[in-house]
């Protein structure tokens, strides 16, 4: 059996703000911008640069409830987790853009791991495993 995770819903407030943000700072690549007319909604895929795993969906929030989690999808946690080959190189980029980071990085057993937050407030890892980790494998 081979089964895989696609796509990550992100609820965002505004799709056109979210891309720009995910392509235009993070450097993420806009695999899908569709528009649906009979949901009146875009489906909005967008994935980290020459990655071939998991997209992140852009999906506008659509309803009061929904709105209530746009930046706090994990509660105040980390959320996504963006592993690099080249630790430094982006963190110098992102801090250079204005990325806000809000735990410095930090040298761990895994590798070496910094903490941002995305236009919204969702928080993510910047991180570069260790090559001995078992998911720099996969």
């Amino acid at each position: 059996m081979k089964q895989n995770i696609v796509n990550i819903a992100l609820v965002v407030k505004d799709y056109d703000e979210a891309i720009d943000f995910y392509v235009n700072k993070l450097s993420f690549e806009l695999i899908e911008d569709t528009y649906q007319p009979e949901q009146d909604k875009r489906w909005v895929v967008v994935a980290p640069p020459n990655s071939h795993g998991t997209t992140l969906l852009l999906a506008r929030a659509s309803t009061p409830e929904q709105q209530k989690f746009i930046g706090d999808q994990a509660g105040g946690r980390v959320f996504l987790f963006l592993n690099t080959d080249d630790f430094w190189r982006d963190y110098e980029r992102m801090k250079s853009i204005g990325i806000q980071f809000i735990r410095e990085p930090q040298e761990q057993d895994y590798g070496t791991v910094a903490v941002f937050e995305d236009l919204y407030g969702n928080r993510w890892d910047l991180l570069q495993l260790n090559p001995d980790h078992p998911m720099a494998k996969r």
